[in-house]
């Protein structure tokens, strides 16, 4: 792609999710969402492949549907209330529309659907800005529009986090695991976006220092699926070594990085006497470590089938940048020692 027609997209991504931030009217929020919508679909359609039309496509549709159900939530609020605001949600049926919309924009389950088949027909690159920084507005509208209806955002963090560890567990597409682990990863923080929003935001950024070194780890090795992972460690056998706590790390594993978000969430719904519910929790996590410990196995403890003895690969000097990749390992594998610091600035 032209790179000033990537420029000009990237700014209209960072201009609707900037509007979005800023806005606290209806109106304006649904135009951030929008600007952002139509900046992304050419980044994803850039390929010219079917597959790659596909999932524009059904990713257009999907998002086209959540904005006309959040305009048409905000304007029966106008009716019923006279309020434009978005902090001035006071009636239960505008509340659970709108939660409802912007769960099908991030593709909480049971909205999820759409986001499985689009992410596989993606390059990594743009699928890593899909399950990053297109999350950014929803979550800054949910995180605003307080009191939400607890009970709807429990229900849809619980199937979240049900879906998310299933989905996976037959999978072989690497892109198709990401987007159920990024479903899995919502679920946990929609269960406690009502009760403690500054642990949303903790869980959401350590959700994306994780899954962008998983993107770039794979874009590295150029891999698509198990299989090719496997050969990884002829590649790039530091990165192979590393990635395993990786993998880890995004299922939640002490002592790594994904281990405080979900530790503290636990303790925050067990405050709040929901014990059943982070016990279910806890559980459904144990279906998303399944593939991740799966991952682990193939790019570790197997090798590739080679039809001649010993064929490896060449170790050519990649032309792609690799201090993002080692920022975000790092960070991914060693900021746990630093949960006494996020439980001091989260603490009101």
């Amino acid at each position: 792609m032209n790179p000033y027609v990537s420029a000009v997209l990237l700014s209209g991504l960072g201009l609707g999710t900037t509007l979005t931030f800023a806005s606290s009217h209806w109106l304006l929020a649904w135009m951030g969402l929008e600007i952002n919508t139509l900046a992304i679909i050419p980044l994803m359609a850039q390929h010219s492949h079917p597959r790659a039309v596909e999932a524009a496509t059904k990713y257009f549709l999907a998002q086209a549907t959540a904005a006309a159900m959040l305009l048409f939530a905000s304007t029966t609020n106008a009716w019923l209330t006279g309020q434009w605001e978005i902090q001035q949600m006071s009636h239960p049926l505008p509340i659970t529309m709108i939660s409802a919309a912007l769960a099908l924009k991030i593709g909480l389950a049971p909205f999820h659907s759409w986001m499985p088949d689009v992410l596989q027909g993606l390059d990594l690159t743009t699928g890593l800005i899909m399950t990053t920084w297109q999350k950014l507005a929803p979550f800054a509208l949910l995180l605003q529009m307080q009191p939400v209806n607890s009970t709807t955002l429990l229900i849809l963090g619980l199937t979240s986090t049900l879906i998310g560890g299933w989905g996976g567990l037959n999978q072989t597409q690497l892109r198709k695991i990401l987007a159920y682990s990024s479903i899995a990863h919502l679920g946990w923080m929609a269960l406690i976006l009502q009760f403690m929003p500054s642990l949303t935001l903790l869980a959401l950024l350590t959700y994306f220092i994780m899954t962008s070194s998983t993107f770039l780890a794979f874009k590295l090795t150029n891999s698509a699926t198990i299989n090719a992972i496997a050969s990884s460690s002829t590649k790039t056998p530091a990165l192979t070594a590393l990635m395993p706590l990786v993998l880890l790390s995004l299922g939640g594993l002490p002592p790594l990085t994904g281990f405080m978000p979900k530790w503290l969430i636990l303790h925050e719904l067990t405050k709040q006497d929901l014990v059943p519910i982070a016990t279910f929790a806890a559980l459904t996590a144990l279906l998303s470590l399944y593939f991740y410990l799966r991952l682990s196995y193939a790019m570790t403890l197997t090798m590739s089938p080679n039809n001649l003895t010993g064929a490896s690969f060449w170790r050519l000097q990649t032309p792609q940048p690799t201090l993002p990749l080692a920022v975000t390992t790092m960070s991914t594998i060693m900021l746990l020692p630093l949960t006494p610091t996020a439980v001091a600035l989260l603490s009101p």
